[in-house]
Parts: C-alpha cells; sequence; structure tokens
C-alpha cells in the first residue's frame, strides 16, 4: 500500500516536472513569439498571397534569406535586451543624444499609426466574411477588446498568452489548408533554389521590406526586458528567437504555397489576402474559407495589439517616459495607435494609398539608421560584455545592413522618382 502511495507520488511529481519544462518553453519563447505576430499581419499575407498567385512557387527561396537575416537582428535585439540595464532607445540616446532618440521613437509611432489601418480592415474582414456581418462592426469591436487587454495589472503576460494562441490558430489555420489544397510537392522544392523570375523584382523588394522588420527586431530588446522581469529565471538563448523566426518563416511559405496551388493554378491575381479564401470556397467548399478567414482573423488581430505596443511603447520611451509595459503612460501610448488606426480604418474603409507612401517615406530614412544604431551597440564591449557580437553576427549583420541600405535606395527610386 505504502509502495503504491510512493509511486503514485513520483508519478505525480514527473507529470508536475514536465507540464513545468513545457511551460518554461512557452514562457522562453515568448519574445520571439509576440514578434513573429507582430510581423505576421495582413499585408503580410497579401504580399505573399501576390508572389505566389503571380509566380507559383519560383520565389520560395526569399523566405529562407529573408527569415535568415530577420533571425541576425532579432538576436542582436535580444542580447541588446539582456546585456544593458536600460532600453535601447535610452543607449542611443546615450551614444547619439536626445534628438536621435526622439526621431527614432516618433518615425516609429508614425509608421506603426499608418499600418495600424491595415490591421483593423484585416480583422473586420475576416470577422465579416465569415459571418456575413458588417465589417465596421468589428473594427470597432476588435479594437475597443484591444484597448481593454491594456487594464490587466500584468499586461506583458497577457500579451505573451495571447501571441502564443494566436500564433497556434494560425498555424492551425493554414497547415490545414496546406494539406487541404495538395500542393505540387516537386515544384515546392524547386522553389528553393535561388533565381529572380522576371517582372518580380518589385514585388521581391516589398516581401524583403517586410520580412526583414528591423523595427520588430530593435522592439525584441525591450520584449526580453519585460520578459526577464516576470520570468528572471528563465535563460535567454538564441534559439528563443530564432523558434519565433522559424514560426513566422513556416507561415509566411504555406501562405505562398497555397497562394501557387490556389490561385496561381486558376489563373487568379489576388488583391488582398481575404481573395484566397474566395477563392478556396469553389474548389473545396465553405468550410475552407472559413478555415482560411480564421487564420486571417489571428494573423491581423495579433498585428494589431503588437504593432500598437510596438509603436506606442518607443514613442513613451523616445520622450522620457519610460518603456514599462505596466506604465499607464506607455498604455495610453499604445492605445492612441489603436485609436488612430480604427479612426482611419472607419473613415476610409482600407488603408489609404497615401498613408503607405507617407509611412514608406518615413521608412526609408529610419530603418538603415536603427540598423545601424542596433550593429553599433551590439559590436561596443563596452555596454554587451561577453554577449558582444561574434565574428558570424558581425560579417553577416554588416550584409545584413547592405541589404537595408540597398531596400532604402529601391525604395526612394519607387517613390520619388517613378
Amino acid at each position: 500500500m505504502k509502495r503504491s502511495e510512493n509511486e503514485s507520488s513520483a508519478a505525480a511529481t514527473a507529470e508536475k516536472s514536465t507540464w513545468s519544462k513545457i511551460k518554461t518553453i512557452f514562457l522562453s519563447l515568448g519574445p520571439g513569439i509576440i514578434i513573429a505576430s507582430l510581423v505576421f499581419g495582413p499585408s503580410k499575407m497579401t504580399i505573399t498571397s501576390k508572389l505566389g498567385s503571380q509566380y507559383a512557387y519560383d520565389l520560395l527561396w526569399i523566405i529562407v534569406v529573408a527569415m535568415f537575416f530577420m533571425a541576425i537582428f532579432t538576436i542582436m535585439g535580444a542580447r541588446i535586451g539582456v546585456a544593458t540595464k536600460q532600453s535601447l532607445l535610452s543607449t542611443i540616446r546615450q551614444k547619439w543624444g536626445k534628438l536621435a532618440a526622439i526621431a527614432v521613437g516618433i518615425g516609429i509611432f508614425l509608421v506603426t499609426v499608418s499600418f495600424q489601418a491595415g490591421n483593423s480592415v484585416g480583422v473586420g474582414i475576416a470577422l465579416g466574411e465569415a459571418t456575413g456581418t458588417p465589417l465596421l462592426v468589428w473594427i470597432i469591436f476588435f479594437n475597443l477588446l484591444g484597448i481593454s487587454l491594456l487594464f490587466f495589472r500584468k499586461f506583458y503576460k497577457v500579451l505573451e498568452k495571447l501571441m502564443i494562441f494566436l500564433i497556434l490558430l494560425k498555424l492551425f489555420a493554414f497547415v490545414t489548408t496546406f494539406f487541404l489544397v495538395k500542393p505540387d510537392y516537386a515544384a515546392v522544392a524547386a522553389g528553393f533554389i535561388p533565381g529572380i523570375t522576371p517582372g518580380s523584382l518589385g514585388l521581391v523588394i516589398a516581401f524583403f521590406a517586410s520580412c526583414f522588420s528591423i523595427v520588430a527586431a530593435f522592439y525584441q530588446s525591450y520584449l526580453v526586458q519585460e520578459r526577464i522581469k516576470f520570468n528572471p529565471e528563465i535563460e535567454e538563448h538564441n534559439s528563443n528567437s530564432i523558434t519565433g523566426i522559424c514560426i513566422l518563416g513556416v507561415m509566411t511559405a504555406i501562405i505562398m504555397i497555397c497562394a501557387a496551388a490556389v490561385l496561381n493554378k486558376q489563373g487568379i491575381t489576388v488583391a488582398t489576402a481575404s481573395d484566397m479564401a474566395k477563392a478556396l470556397e469553389p474548389l473545396f467548399g465553405s468550410y475552407a474559407s472559413t478555415l482560411f478567414l480564421i487564420g486571417l482573423f489571428g494573423a491581423s488581430f495579433s498585428a494589431l495589439v503588437g504593432n500598437a505596443t510596438l509603436g506606442g511603447t518607443l514613442l513613451g520611451d523616445s520622450l522620457g517616459f519610460g518603456s514599462q509595459l505596466s506604465s499607464t503612460t506607455t498604455k495610453l501610448f499604445i492605445a492612441s495607435v489603436m485609436i488612430f488606426g480604427a479612426i482611419i480604418a472607419i473613415i476610409f474603409g482600407k488603408l489609404p494609398l497615401e498613408l503607405i507612401v507617407f509611412a514608406q517615406s518615413v521608412t526609408i530614412f529610419l530603418v538603415p539608421f536603427i540598423g545601424i544604431a542596433m550593429y553599433a551597440v551590439s559590436n561596443d564591449r563596452a555596454i554587451m560584455g561577453d554577449r558582444v557580437n561574434s565574428t558570424f553576427f558581425k560579417i553577416f549583420g554588416a550584409l545584413g545592413l547592405l541589404i537595408l541600405l540597398v531596400l532604402a535606395i529601391s525604395n526612394v527610386n519607387q517613390i520619388f522618382f517613378k
């Protein structure tokens, strides 16, 4: 009898230990998962769907390249967050002055507000088309829900759990869709061989710029510091950031493959991510369309909350109000991004082209500076200590900066000279 009780106690302890390990793994991935959810929004889905619908599987290789450089800078951001006792913008303020920090904060805020309308519209379309109800109702409802999340005392923990749930929701929806459409696996494998299809350069640049999000990598340093505050016992490893980026890459690849298998095969060119759902319905029934719209909702709502959190936090920090997600001032800045985005979405019903151009013009001059600032800080041994960049990160970080400059020059040419 005693032995049986001991065996039961040992089994319970083992089960508790296993659950504790699983929980620790998920908590350690929190910042990387939030970054993946933030980057993978409706605009990313639209660009990726366009690439798949127009060029089939040919450009799958660019996902690997974009994810590689995104991982390099995301890991840099995480290391900065662990190594420094202050925020990254505070470090920039010390190295380059107050104006440099304010310029970065305001620039990022303007960009996030500009693109927040697209996230609001994505939520509205996903729920509106799935339920046959007006888009406006869902835009208002989910922005109010997003703002209400800010009132939780431990907002970071709520944000982390929400993003993990939405990532799992998106993975379920898109992986199921992937097996439903039955792509040409030989063509999928061939798509990972590098080569630029004629006429695709513009979309390739847009895709790379959206995937290689230096602003999101910058924000990783803030998320890691928030995670450390609540779970200091969890060590930060490179794999914590890499896992989130790999999930981002997998979801992006699935969208491109599904677009190639469904839209390219039918000769359909998409205008929005929701066009994929419309194309699925005649082939596989309404449940397939609904499934994809669930994934679109997950992408839109996670980007809506994550994008606003990034923009509001960095604006507050740049103006000297700090970056603590528990701060009332930070929460007000975050809420303002949601409110402005919702107003733009309600007035225009979509993301106006003028705002995209404005956001791009701000980003042109902002992104290379952010990348250079991150690279300089992460190479500074006085700041980083033993977490300073290795030779590998110095080489590929410099190559990533070169790509950012090429993208910036290309955008200047597209906006001002064409």
